[in-house]
């Protein structure tokens, strides 16, 4: 399904818009809170799969409403 173009900052304070991804396939999901038992499960399920995503050349962006630093600790 097709996006709107938006442009948001991530964990690195770097921002991304979809805009530079034309012509590749991004995959975004959506979470409500970091580091809580569902959204820890459904990021795991996208990094247990991120090879894969890769090899098709599709980009995984993890995206909600927290703030970098809350997004980095997740990450990490």
């Amino acid at each position: 399904m097709k996006a709107s173009n938006f442009t948001l900052p991530s964990t690195n304070k770097i921002n991304y818009s979809l805009k530079n991804s034309l012509g590749k396939f991004v995959v975004l999901y959506f979470y409500p809170k970091d580091d809580t038992p569902g959204c820890t499960i459904e990021a795991c399920g996208f990094r247990d799969k991120y090879d894969l995503f890769k090899i098709l050349g599709a980009e995984v962006w993890g995206i909600s409403n927290g703030n970098s630093q809350s997004h980095l600790e997740f990450a990490n």
